[in-house]
């Protein structure tokens, strides 16, 4: 999700001369929606740290557990999914609406090349809704206001914020963003977060060079944080077991869990 000032035209925005995080995450994953420059950058990134691939697949594999989790056991019903990035298979609104179709789903991104795709493929079933703003992170008032006109914030929300808060490179600023962001949903709401780590423990310190390179050559700049710097974000939100790990370990199934530098957390609002 890029910053600054959002013109109404997508195209004013696109630039295919410089790899952007979406196209290249979408790279990684496996997907078809990137350019030869993010490929590039891509490959170079996965030499230097050879886990971001499986730190994306992590990352998407925790998307699925938590939506479905939420929308199964937790009965939420709502989703206000920020940054989402490039649209692929299982996305919030299909894990949602398949376990109730008449869940309503907010997509929320910048990036000219996730609005087209979005339009076109992130449609939904006739009974529940799927809506997209073209909004920034960075203006939550704004991603508020008009999510407001799909949702309900009078009922609970699950606030997605998979891998965005990474892209707010004042760490004040990124909690500034979850506070009032949480300050719009009722009790009973839920925050879902990623974000990248340089925790030894986790192997993140790999990252650290790698997102170096990833600044100095491609867009949005991007911040790995500690975990106890990442917890700040859940403040006044009560840790759903087993709190805050690795993404990959997030009520994983027996043998199937996997370690990487990437924490992940749903938390409720009181």
């Amino acid at each position: 999700m890029s910053d600054g000032h959002t013109p109404s035209g997508g195209s004013a925005r696109l630039n295919t001369g410089v790899a952007h995080n979406a196209r290249v995450w979408n790279y990684w994953i496996g997907g078809k929606d990137n350019y030869e420059v993010d490929q590039q950058v891509g490959e170079h990134v996965a030499g230097m740290f050879p886990i971001i691939r499986d730190i994306a697949r992590a990352d998407r594999d925790f998307l699925g557990r938590a939506v479905s989790f939420l929308a199964g056991e937790r009965g939420v019903r709502q989703y206000l999914d920020i940054g989402t990035g490039l649209p692929t298979a299982d996305n919030t609104h299909e894990i949602a609406q398949r376990i109730a179709p008449d869940s309503r789903i907010v997509y929320v991104d910048n990036d000219p090349i996730v609005l087209v795709h979005a339009r076109t493929l992130l449609t939904g079933t006739h009974e529940g809704v799927t809506a997209y703003i073209d909004a920034d992170v960075h203006d939550p008032q704004a991603i508020v206001e008009r999510a407001a006109d799909t949702l309900d914030f009078t009922q609970p929300v699950a606030v997605m914020m998979l891998g965005i808060l990474n892209f707010v490179l004042d760490a004040d600023k990124a909690r500034e963003i979850v506070r009032r962001v949480m300050a719009a949903v009722p009790s009973g709401s839920f925050l879902v977060l990623t974000h990248p780590t340089f925790d030894d423990e986790l192997g993140g310190a790999g990252q650290i060079p790698a997102m170096e390179f990833w600044n100095e050559n491609a867009t949005p700049p991007i911040t790995a944080r500690s975990g106890a710097d990442i917890a700040g974000f859940l403040d006044g939100l009560e840790l759903l077991e087993p709190g805050l790990v690795s993404c990959g370990q997030w009520r994983a199934a027996p043998g199937a869990a996997v370690v990487v530098p990437q924490y992940g957390a749903v938390a409720v609002k009181p």
